[in-house]
């Protein structure tokens, strides 16, 4: 039986987790989401009574929130700390996600409010997730913080198919980057794994992954992320690493 805690699984990717993971009732899921009423509802629906599964409030951008969420999920999980704590939340703006940076400059008070936006949540609000859940992933066994990205942020991928796109919400996914190796940097002595990545991305396709036949649907990549998961390790060499879901740098 594992512990799971995981952000922003109202829908998408992070509710598919809460499903594949609760299937097994040994597993002990515990989601963060801003809008817990709509989810516990959606859950129930789809879901059915499942009594591994909790809903708790936690939003990225209220510090005070996180840090109930932290103090409820003591009380369900116990001695038993949290095995995997997985950042999966994150603001995804639609201000520039079709428009590079270029044709965005005369747009200033929504350029600046997005920025701030973006790093409020996808940076400083995971910083104050990892330091609120930490000493519950100490008490854990496998003791894995897992940041869900995109290869977006990946300079390599920007600068080889010149993707413009998405600039704001890439550069918060980087420095992100840069945070999860911090963390690793101070707490892998004690065996915690911080990782970032485990996702794909769109882009110019034909050139960077000839035999693509499109994305993988949500259900299907689930396995996949989730072996990711279970193989990498401080002593394989991944700590503080910026991966895919295949455990490398392969986005597609």
């Amino acid at each position: 039986m594992s512990v799971y805690v995981i952000t922003g699984v109202s829908k998408g990717i992070g509710f598919e987790f809460v499903k594949q993971i609760s299937e097994d009732p040994k597993n002990l899921v515990v989601g963060l989401v801003r809008d817990k009423a709509t989810t516990e509802k959606k859950v129930a629906a789809e879901l059915g009574e499942r009594s591994n599964v909790h809903i708790l409030h936690g939003d990225l951008t209220s510090y005070a929130s996180l840090k109930q969420a932290a103090a409820d999920t003591a009380k369900i999980v116990g001695e038993r700390g949290i095995d995997y704590l997985v950042a999966n939340g994150a603001f995804l703006p639609q201000f520039d996600a079709y428009d590079p940076l270029g044709a965005l400059g005369d747009k200033v008070e929504e350029l600046e409010d997005v920025s701030l936006k973006a790093f409020q949540t996808n940076v400083t609000g995971n910083i104050h997730l990892f330091n609120l859940f930490l000493p519950l992933v100490m008490k854990g066994k496998v003791k894995k913080v897992i940041a869900i990205s995109s290869g977006h942020a990946d300079l390599d991928f920007i600068n080889d198919l010149d993707v413009d796109t998405s600039a704001l919400y890439s550069a918060s996914k980087a420095a992100l980057n840069v945070i999860v190796a911090k963390f690793n940097a101070q707490y892998k002595k004690d065996g915690v794994l911080f990782v970032q990545g485990l996702t794909g991305l769109m882009g110019k396709l034909s050139t960077y992954a000839p035999d693509f036949k499109g994305a993988t649907p949500v259900d299907e990549a689930i396995p996949i992320i989730r072996s990711t998961w279970e193989r990498i390790s401080i002593d394989s060499g991944y700590g503080g690493a910026f991966i895919s879901h295949f455990g490398n740098k392969q986005w597609l």
